[in-house]
């Protein structure tokens, strides 16, 4: 489903990936993992299209995503690609179900169906009594999993979640971890997870490590 091959990226004279190729099948749950500096976040950024490398290629789906236009690469990453980030980066001024909504009102614009869908999202995921809840109102696993159903409001082929349990409890981080694992087995949602939470990267189809931007094992 996803394949990029020779992923090299430089910051000045830092070169944080040196030749990196790695490939996703649909299903899996892939998790990156390595030290401080190793060059994980800036690989999922990349997968992501957030960051262009410096040199080589991400396909997904055969689309080779660095050849479009910045118009048409916002409008696919935005249909074709979740994000779940460490602290949610949801906006505190609006309710659950409206955060959940915002991508799919950019994506489609058809609000009905962008708020059924969002509704359905947020009951599957175990919030349907939250969801005109703002986030302060929310514990924080209640707001991973927020953005969680934001992740996924416009059924993407790919979940990119960048230590996505690191600001959550002992029990919420497990929590979560096992809601990915539901999610692949009841609609084969697949996932890239950067994280340092080495029960998460245990129970992972692959573990990835990254050492000085190459790859370790995996």
């Amino acid at each position: 489903m996803l394949q990029a091959t020779g992923l090299e990226k430089s910051y000045g004279d830092l070169a944080v990936l040196k030749g990196i190729d790695i490939s996703i099948e649909r299903g899996e749950i892939v998790s990156i993992v390595g030290a401080s500096g190793a060059g994980k976040s800036t690989l999922l950024h990349i997968l992501g299209t957030l960051d262009t490398p410096d040199k080589g290629k991400v396909v997904i789906h055969n689309k080779d995503v660095f050849s479009q236009s910045a118009k048409n690469l916002a409008s696919f990453r935005n249909k074709s690609i979740g994000f779940v980030f460490q602290f949610h980066n949801l906006l505190p001024e609006f309710t659950a179900l409206e955060n959940v909504m915002i991508p799919g009102l950019i994506a489609s614009g058809d609000e009905r169906k962008v708020r059924d869908r969002a509704n359905a999202l947020l009951e599957m995921l175990g919030l349907k009594e939250r969801i005109q809840h703002k986030p302060s109102e929310l514990s924080g696993g209640e707001q991973q999993r927020v953005a969680v159903a934001r992740a996924m409001i416009n059924a993407p082929d790919l979940i990119l979640a960048d230590e996505p349990s690191g600001n959550l409890d002992s029990k919420n981080a497990v929590d979560l971890h096992n809601l990915f694992f539901q999610l692949r087995k009841d609609i084969g949602q697949t996932f890239v997870i950067v994280t340092h939470n080495e029960q998460l990267a245990s129970m992972s189809d692959r573990k990835i490590e990254l050492k000085d931007g190459r790859i370790k094992s995996g």
